[in-house]
């Protein structure tokens, strides 16, 4: 299956956003355009050039967990999905229409908390280093004797991070500086459906051969029901760290689905960080099928069988 790299999105409609992926247009008052391109950060640093297929894999999956997976996991759940169909109002070209195909979501316009939601299953990464100097994750005790990469005795942990402007860096904090953020009435709601779903989503993921290590949710606000709504991508290789669980063992780095691959490879050759980094053929192929395999390990089907049915 080929396709083109789509790195840059301009479209004839009202900007909402633009972020490190994603471009945000208007559609009505109340709903917008999410376009997922193929670029792709790390280190807080967008690369010069992208990877093939992930936006089509990002949106794709999503729309798998909202849809398929988490409605007969996670009861009254509601989330701002309305469709991967591109409204047909909307002034676009045949060649905008097409670039757009399986990269694109209609959804709600909900007022977005100012937290990323953050669930950690397994003692890696960030929270790996800080337990090692301090014995805490976000500033929360934790038991001696902890393995790297093992799960967390007591279950799944909330490590809430602030959610930073483009540019920024989040901050990590404790969940009751989140409360002090989103105030009482909507934090435990915020906190108890992030862990409900990480729980879901660790579960039928384990039973195919993934392991979700950790992931970030951001939720929003329905004004006029008063609802917390799940929103942006959900459960994917960019919010998460996925694991083939065949490979799984504590007390060290694990392999992994996600973009560990590139920043591996950018730390090796001394580019961390630093801007203007165009990655090696071989460096994008390589990522390219981490996130092809994770799909088809996570929906059962190849990306190409899930575009055949969007476009029927």
């Amino acid at each position: 299956m080929t396709a083109e790299i789509v790195t840059s999105v301009d479209l004839p409609l009202p900007v909402i956003a633009r972020g490190k992926v994603r471009e945000i247009y208007r559609v009505t008052d109340s709903t917008l355009l999410l376009v997922t391109s193929d670029r792709i950060s790390a280190y807080d640093v967008i690369l010069e050039n992208g990877v093939q297929h992930k936006g089509t894999v990002l949106t794709l999956i999503t729309n798998h967990w909202l849809n398929t997976v988490l409605p007969g996991h996670v009861p009254g759940l509601k989330h701002h999905l309305l469709s991967l169909s591109i409204p047909p109002q909307l002034p676009l070209s045949p060649q905008e229409r097409a670039q757009l195909q399986g990269r694109s979501m209609v959804v709600n316009k909900y007022r977005v908390f100012p937290v990323e939601a953050i669930v950690r299953g397994y003692i890696t990464g960030s929270s790996w280093a800080e337990y090692k100097e301090s014995g805490t994750v976000h500033g929360l005790p934790q038991p001696e004797g902890l393995q790297q990469c093992q799960a967390f005795p007591g279950g799944p942990i909330y490590t809430p991070s602030t959610k930073a402007e483009l540019g920024e860096k989040d901050m990590n904090i404790t969940p009751d500086h989140a409360r002090q953020i989103v105030g009482d009435k909507y934090a435990d709601k915020i906190e108890n459906l992030a862990l409900a779903i990480y729980k879901a989503a660790h579960a039928y993921a384990l039973e195919r051969g993934i392991i979700v290590a950790d992931t970030k949710f951001e939720f929003g606000l329905d004004v006029e029901t008063d609802e917390v709504v799940l929103v942006d991508e959900v459960l994917t290789p960019d919010s998460s760290r996925f694991w083939p669980a065949k490979d799984y063992a504590p007390g060290r780095d694990q392999k992994s689905f996600d973009k560990q691959y590139l920043r591996d490879w950018l730390t090796s050759q001394g580019l961390k960080g630093k801007e203007g980094v165009r990655m090696t053929k071989d460096v994008q192929d390589r990522t390219s099928a981490k996130y092809l395999e994770a799909f088809q390990l996570l929906t059962g089907e190849t990306l190409g069988q899930a575009m055949d049915k969007l476009i029927l």
